[in-house]
């Protein structure tokens, strides 16, 4: 081994030990939101995650979980370890790879070499490291760390191929990417998008001669194994075995499996026939290929997992994939829809038509049956265009685009205004911005911060915002190292500089070309582009070999000019660390684990809980299906209730917790029948248009023609009546003993409610179902966004018992208003609930932790309202001083929540505190206000919940002795109130 090889290993190693540890020091201790803690249930028991699943992640996941020795609170740490690990090595093969681009650029043999390569190499891998989205998905339980490992991984691993001489020994190493290739397939496809930049590297080897008709056909045909493998190998091939499964066994007559089985020995038979005639005929390049797609095959059977694991029913069976058929629509993702790419509607179209699809079959007795039909919607022709980018209709969607292309309501947009919105929103905001926050920097951890510039680096900004943790400053220094490697290489080597621009377009701009993003999500999608990042990455490293020129031919010196080189070059990622390291650093987070228990502790034994979206949710199965807390409660998602798969798994058991009491049979629930939607058709024949609801159920049931509504496709049953009312056998509740004792006296033995809209999805109807037959048997529970959510009026029958919200037959007679049962409440925030480290000012907590500590101060502030119109003033302020002590200023800003414990703090006799409160907030209020007003930067949220605090400090000390901070903050409202105007 030459000493530079020696080196160069030797220094790959230190800088995999160094990310590794970066990652490992800021690593989340537990299932952080979003994803994650569904990744950690699912790893941990090997269920099924949501579509089109990550089984070699899974496999991975579980693999890593043993070290947790049994004790189930640091499975997550150890899982979350996996992306660790999988992130230094991305950072080690990125080494690699830059030093193989360097070695390129700079005079070999001499003695400033290898330091300038080395150098390079360092300052990129580094920039890399730590880099603001890379470094996020580095320390929690998602996919990307480790997707960004087989990017890495086929990119040195072609560079390698590039450097052999021996025939054998190239066709190895792309049989090892191939494998790669096919692996990777089990943790997301976006490794497939660098298939067409290897595919360069293969062509500029191959071919002395370069030409732009050989770059295009080399394009053109690596295009088209991405095809092959996203079409016809990951969903192609189980497609093409479900149609002769269902010709088998439907048309023949044969049992279930026979298609199956007949497709794998044709298909794996000729695989293995065709290489075999390969190696008879001598065939090198035919061998390569069918080896090649053999073990892609071989990477990509880590899916056989999804299908083994649902065919035993995990209480986490996402879309019960347990047969081919029902396989197929889960890797297809089905359940998302899709979004028109070259051809489709504007955001304006009306729907003139829709036709009958393919059939959608589902498994019966003996055969395939059809269960519905897929539903192909016709627009209007003159409001549809080739590569549609403004296409959603969803009332909120259409609002947005309208704001970015300024177009006033009933104002139809041009191709022009596509085109707008498709460079200014889909690339500028949701790529490029993304993008400048890991080399120029971030302006905050707020959803939808924009990126800081050399202008913004020195603005003053309010302290609100100075002291965010998410504020990066890195004063643009990445990116024109960055561009002065890209405009470096494009000059000294064009040939890997169109591979490295190849990479970071198919990894960037290309994906946001695909995905054909609506104008708003739930979250930033950063880290989706991370593999851009990485190309660019490379030619930060090469803008060091740039800097290196400079100096040299200023010194004429090669090791000082290497030297002074590395030097400046290495403060542009130690800049990124120090700003970097407080907002990635996730030691002693366990917020997001304690929120989910803290639901579940609001729920009483054997209890059903509806929940809404990701973050809702995912920390509580993390938490039943892992720590193993209370696994007596059922949770139900709220979406996920509209579909019959959903259904037919709340039918049976889970852990501790029984079925849950339907009323209607799995038939009624079918997908495709009767009840996906029940529009609102009144009938006159109803007395007081108020329907019994349990009587409605039976209809259902029965499935009675005077429900149905015929279609020109089929027929579906309606609601007759808008509003619903139902008996309770008030008596019997009431020996139950359910009914807190406060509100006995308002147990109704007639409840009555009305739909909000003109229909009922099936969520609905279940939702019906249970409320009917359950009895008040079993506690049901609704969170606030289910509570929101469900189409019905109920939360007049909601009593609020910590932070979630029981359905009881008492009826608050204030419209809207929930009861709250404040001995019940208390006991749970003030004894049975979970608020670890919410105190310590050095762990940090983004604007999602943030938000559900808002959620708790909210609920806080309702127990504390409530415990003082009851008189109840000890306890009123032990609450107020106990939320005041867990979740400090100093950790968690006061915020509009806040104000109100300032009156509440008066009322209890703290006026102090209350004084010391309200002049923090309104000096803070003040001070966003002025900002926002300077700059112009009128962002309405803020602008409200600025303006409503003073006003709401102005009113509070209105009745106090402190009148003259009663009139200085109704001053600074009407100073800031006379500008918004």
């Amino acid at each position: 081994m030459s000493p530079y090889n020696k080196l160069n290993n030797i220094t790959g190693w230190i800088i995999f030990i160094l990310a590794t540890t970066v990652y490992a020091l800021t690593v989340e201790p537990t299932a952080s939101f979003w994803d994650c803690g569904e990744f950690i249930a699912v790893s941990y028991k090997l269920e099924v995650p949501h579509p089109p699943g990550a089984p070699f992640f899974l496999l991975l996941g579980r693999l890593f979980s043993f070290f947790a020795m049994g004790d189930v609170e640091q499975v997550a740490y150890w899982i979350n370890m996996l992306s660790v690990v999988s992130s230094g090595f991305t950072v080690l093969f990125l080494f690699w790879s830059i030093t193989h681009f360097a070695k390129k650029l700079v005079a070999e043999n001499t003695d400033y070499s290898n330091l300038v390569i080395i150098g390079s190499g360092i300052i990129g891998a580094l920039v890399y490291t730590f880099s603001d989205s890379f470094w996020f998905s580095a320390v929690e339980a998602e996919v990307y760390g480790m997707s960004s490992f087989f990017t890495a991984f086929v990119v040195w691993a072609i560079l390698k191929w590039e450097n052999i001489k021996d025939p054998s020994d190239e066709n190895r190493w792309m049989i090892l990417i191939a494998y790669m290739v096919g692996l990777s397939i089990g943790v997301h496809l976006l490794n497939l998008v660098t298939v067409p930049a290897l595919a360069l590297i293969y062509y500029f080897k191959k071919r002395e001669q370069v030409t732009m008709r050989g770059i295009i056909t080399t394009m053109l045909a690596s295009g088209a194994i991405v095809l092959i493998i996203m079409e016809g190998v990951i969903p192609g091939l189980p497609s093409l075995a479900g149609k002769l499964e269902i010709i088998f066994v439907n048309n023949i007559g044969l049992p279930f499996g026979s298609g199956i089985v007949f497709f794998a020995i044709v298909f794996l038979g000729g695989l293995v026939y065709g290489i075999y005639h390969s190696i008879q005929s001598s065939n090198v390049t035919l061998n390569t290929i069918l080896v090649s797609f053999a073990f892609i095959l071989i990477g990509y059977s880590s899916y056989s997992i999804v299908l083994i694991r649902s065919n035993y029913n995990p209480p986490i069976d996402e879309n019960n994939p347990e047969d081919v058929l029902s396989y197929v629509s889960y890797l297809k993702r089905e359940q998302y829809g899709s979004r028109p790419l070259l051809k489709g509607q504007y955001f304006t179209a009306d729907i003139v038509d829709q036709k009958k699809g393919a059939p959608v079959y589902t498994k019966g007795e003996d055969k395939y049956e059809i269960s519905d039909y897929k539903l192909e919607y016709v627009y209007d022709p003159d409001h549809t265009t080739i590569l549609p980018r403004a296409y959603s209709t969803q009332p909120s969607h259409v609002q947005r685009y309208r704001e970015i292309l300024g177009l006033k309501n009933g104002e139809k947009p041009s191709f022009g205004d596509n085109l707008t919105y498709m460079f200014k929103h889909q690339l500028g905001t949701m790529y490029f911005r993304y993008f400048m926050w890991n080399f120029a920097g971030r302006a905050s951890d707020i959803q939808g911060a924009d990126w800081v510039g050399l202008n913004d680096a020195f603005e003053k900004v309010p302290p609100m915002l100075e002291e965010n943790k998410g504020r990066n400053i890195f004063y643009m220094i990445p990116l024109l190292l960055g561009i002065i490697g890209l405009v470096f290489q494009y000059y000294k080597d064009p040939k890997n500089f169109t591979f490295v621009g190849m990479l970071f377009f198919l990894t960037g701009a290309a994906i946001v070309l695909y995905l054909n993003s609506p104008p708003t999500e739930p979250r930033e999608r950063d880290y989706i582009y991370a593999g851009s990042y990485y190309a660019f990455a490379i030619w930060v490293g090469i803008g060091m070999v740039a800097i290196f020129n400079l100096f040299f031919a200023l010194l004429k010196k090669g090791i000082p000019a290497a030297a002074i080189s590395l030097a400046l070059c290495l403060g542009a990622p130690l800049l990124m660390a120090t700003e970097g390291w407080d907002d990635h650093d996730r030691s002693n987070r366990y917020f997001s684990v304690d929120s989910a228990k803290n639901f579940l502790a609001s729920c009483a034994p054997n209890a059903i809980i509806f929940t809404g979206g990701d973050n809702d949710t995912f920390p509580l199965w993390y938490v039943q299906e892992v720590e193993g807390f209370r696994t007596d409660v059922r949770v139900i998602v709220l979406s996920y209730f509209n579909t019959d798969w959903y259904i037919a798994q709340m039918m049976r058991d889970a852990y501790e917790s029984k079925p849950l009491p339907f009323g209607l049979t799995l038939e009624n629930y079918k997908q495709g029948g009767l009840n996906d939607y029940l529009p609102l058709v009144e009938r006159q024949n109803i007395k007081g248009g108020t329907m019994n609801a349990a009587q409605f159920i039976k209809l259902i049931k029965d499935e009675h023609p005077a429900l149905a509504v015929p279609t020109s496709i089929s027929s579906y049953n309606s609601v007759p009546a808008k509003n619903f009312y139902l008996p309770v056998d008030s008596a019997k509740v009431a020996e139950m003993g359910i009914i807190p004792e406060q509100f006995s006296s308002m147990l109704s033995d007639r409840m009555t409610w009305s739909m909000k809209g003109r229909g009922l999805e099936k969520k609905d109807l279940a939702i019906l179902d249970l409320i009917v037959n359950n009895n008040w048997e079993r506690p049901i529970y609704f969170n606030n966004t289910s509570a929101s959510s469900v189409n019905f009026n109920l939360k007049e029958y909601m009593v609020q018992e910590g932070n979630a919200f029981r359905l009881l037959p008492i009826r608050n007679t204030y419209a809207g208003e929930m009861f709250v049962d404040t001995d019940m409440m208390f006991e749970n925030m003030m004894n049975n609930f979970h608020w670890r480290e919410l105190d310590n000012p050095t762990v940090y907590y983004s604007e999602d932790y943030r938000n559900f500590v808002l959620n708790h101060r909210a609920s806080f502030n309702t127990l504390i309202e409530n415990l003082i119109a009851e008189e109840k003033m000890d306890k009123a302020k032990e609450a107020v001083l106990k939320c005041l002590e867990i979740m400090p200023d100093h950790v968690i800003r006061y915020d509009h929540f806040s104000v109100q414990q300032v009156g509440y703090l008066i009322i209890v006799d703290e006026i102090d505190k209350a004084v010391e409160m309200a002049e923090l907030i309104s000096t803070r209020s003040d001070e966003m206000l002025t900002y926002l007003f300077d700059t112009g930067n009128l962002n309405r949220f803020e602008l409200q919940k600025n303006l409503i605090s003073l006003s709401e400090l102005a009113r509070i000390f209105r009745g106090t002795e402190k009148l003259e901070l009663a009139t200085k903050y109704e001053e600074l409202f009407r100073k800031h109130y006379q500008i918004a105007q």
